[in-house]
C-alpha cells in the first residue's frame, strides 16, 4: 500500500530547490537595497540657517545622522516623538515654534549643544542630554560638531521622506 505522504527524498530535493531559488534572487539582487527608490535632492535639502541658506545632505550622511541619532537620542525621540512629554515632538511645525525656532540645523546644533525650554526661557542641561551636560549623559561625550550636524540633517529630512509618522506619535508606532 503506498503512503500519501511524500519520500524522504522528496521532501529534501524541494527543500534545495527552495534555497537554490531563494540564493539566486539574492544574488541576482531582488530585493536588495539597491532596489530602493534614492532619496531627491528635495528631500535631502533643508534650512542650514535661520536666514533661510539651504544645505543639501547626501543619502549617506543622513544615513550617518540617523544611526548617531538612534544611539544617542532615539532612546527618548524614537520616530520624532519626545517620550517625556507627547506635546513637544520633533516635527517641523513645533521646531518652528520654539523659542527660538529650532527649525535649522545651526538652531539644532546649538540646542544640542545647550539645550533650553521650548519658550527659550531657561536652560535645561541638567535634565536633557546635551555636550554642556556630557559628563552627566555619557552617550554625548564622543559626539563632535559633525556628528551634531548629521544628526540635525536627519531630524530635519526625516519628516520629508517619512511624513507624519515622523513626530506623530505613538498612533504609528
Amino acid at each position: 500500500m503506498a503512503s500519501s505522504f511524500p519520500s524522504a527524498a522528496l521532501r529534501k530535493a524541494v527543500r534545495v530547490l527552495a534555497r537554490t531559488l531563494l540564493a539566486l534572487l539574492l544574488f541576482t539582487g531582488f530585493g536588495s537595497p539597491a532596489l530602493a527608490a534614492a532619496w531627491t535632492s528635495e528631500q535631502l535639502t533643508v534650512p542650514a540657517t535661520p536666514d533661510g541658506t539651504l544645505v543639501t545632505f547626501s543619502e549617506q550622511e543622513i544615513k550617518a545622522g540617523r544611526k548617531v541619532f538612534n544611539s544617542s537620542c532615539g532612546e527618548c525621540h524614537a520616530g520624532g516623538i519626545t517620550k517625556t512629554n507627547q506635546n513637544v515632538g520633533l516635527d517641523p511645525e513645533t521646531l518652528a515654534l520654539a523659542t527660538p525656532s529650532r527649525d535649522n540645523v545651526e538652531a539644532l546644533v546649538d540646542y544640542m549643544k545647550d539645550p533650553t525650554s521650548y519658550d527659550g526661557e531657561y536652560s535645561i542641561a541638567d535634565v536633557h542630554p546635551s555636550m554642556r551636560s556630557s559628563d552627566i549623559f555619557v552617550k554625548m561625550r564622543d559626539l563632535d560638531d559633525d556628528d551634531l550636524r548629521l544628526m540635525a540633517g536627519y531630524i530635519l529630512v526625516a519628516p520629508k521622506v517619512q511624513g507624519i509618522q515622523w513626530g506623530g506619535g505613538k498612533i504609528y508606532f
